[in-house]
């Protein structure tokens, strides 16, 4: 039996009766031509074609969906994204609460403005491209102002719930597909070694207007060290605990990290769930050694003089900010963050490999890595073409020897 036909309802009297009505109150009359279907689930269902020609078409789609299995009940692709995103975010149970809300804010200052109250079933391709391109404008022209990477993140928002939709309420995701922007290297700053020495120099040496150390001026030093040399994750060294420091073979293990909501600070698995041994650079370990001052295994390495944890706003604040300004470094846009890049641009720099630095840095995945720092890797063309020429000459002389 045919899983979609055409159906003429020329000839029935409810249709006839229907068109006498509209004549009558000077009305459209009703189609006569509908397109009817056994659903997924075996319901009937019918749907109004304006001519016979359309009916047809949709029949045939209607046929290839059906037998596809990429059918989408037209009803279920009416719901609106902001609907569809608030549902999302509620099964979300996986996420870390920092990046649950993160989540939250992407879509309530960046997504649901633009497509909230859209049916899915509105959603096109070119126009999600045209969304994007808006983030990147300046605000002067009506954009957003954001930068790539927060652009990007966005982006990732609206297509994960767009995902979420498929197949059951539309057939595909329409945000697949878009060209996003590559973040910038003006995003990324790179310090040099004397300008690592100048900032962790000034933070260790910060003092109040009533000329006393800062809240964390005594662990600031080794904090700025260990973040430009390791490329930990701020939360990741500020939740550090003197137990997972080996000095001896010098190496740190990133088993948890810090994270905060609404102000209130949390401790967690690190930002891709994983746990990671990094190396310390031996001439770290003296750094090291004075904070720690033989504590016990459970205290946090980085405190304050009173022995609370390192909150990230106060300590870049107050902390980190005074320190850029003092070492005169304040046209680099640094941020805690940014010490990153440095760690890593030193690594490749002394000859570290993309699965050395994913490991270090915590990525998931090679390709993430060679996505922020592919162009900071050596070319090595010319190494290659040399060592491919080495040995088929060596071949050649081995052939002309026989």
């Amino acid at each position: 039996m045919a899983r979609a036909w055409v159906y003429d309802r020329m000839n029935t009297k409810d249709y006839q009766d229907a068109v006498k009505r509209a004549k009558a109150k000077g009305r459209q009359p009703p189609s006569r031509w509908l397109v009817q279907y056994y659903d997924r689930t075996g319901k009937l269902r019918s749907e109004v074609a304006a001519n016979k020609t359309k009916a047809g078409n949709r029949r045939t789609e209607l046929e290839s969906s059906l037998t596809a299995g990429t059918y989408v009940d037209p009803a279920a692709a009416k719901v609106t994204v902001g609907a569809m995103a608030d549902k999302w975010l509620d099964a979300r149970h996986d996420l870390k609460p920092s990046t649950w809300w993160k989540y939250r804010g992407l879509l309530d200052n960046h997504v649901l403005p633009r497509w909230g109250t859209s049916p899915l079933s509105a959603l096109e391709r070119e126009d999600i491209a045209t969304w994007v391109t808006d983030l990147l404008k300046p605000k002067a022209e009506e954009g957003s102002g954001l930068g790539a990477s927060q652009t990007r993140h966005a982006y990732r928002v609206l297509a994960m719930v767009l995902d979420w939709c498929v197949p059951r309420r539309i057939p595909s995701n329409p945000a697949r597909g878009v060209k996003l922007p590559i973040p910038s290297e003006a995003e990324h700053v790179y310090l040099t070694y004397d300008e690592i020495e100048a900032l962790a120099d000034a933070a260790g040496s910060l003092k109040t207007k009533y000329d006393v150390p800062t809240a964390s001026a005594a662990v600031n030093r080794a904090m700025i060290l260990l973040l430009s040399y390791t490329g930990l994750r701020w939360g990741e060294a500020a939740a550090l605990r003197i137990g997972r420091v080996d000095l001896i073979k010098r190496r740190l293990r990133v088993l948890t990290t810090f994270y905060e909501v609404n102000g209130v600070q949390s401790e967690g698995l690190p930002k891709t769930g994983k746990h990671r041994t990094v190396p310390i650079p031996a001439s770290l370990v003296p750094e090291l050694k004075r904070v720690i001052n033989g504590r016990t295994d459970n205290e946090l390495v980085f405190r304050t003089a009173r022995g609370h944890s390192l909150r990230a706003n106060n300590w870049r604040v107050r902390e980190f900010n005074a320190a850029v300004k003092v070492a005169k470094l304040t046209d680099k846009g640094l941020t805690p963050h940014k010490l990153r890049h440095t760690a890593a641009s030193l690594s490749i720099a002394a000859g570290a490999d993309v699965k050395v630095i994913q490991h270090m840095l915590g990525h998931k995945d090679a390709a993430m890595t060679l996505n922020i720092y592919g162009h900071l890797f050596p070319d090595r063309l010319d190494e290659v073409a040399d060592v491919l020429d080495i040995r088929r000459k060596a071949a050649i002389r081995k052939r002309r020897a026989a």
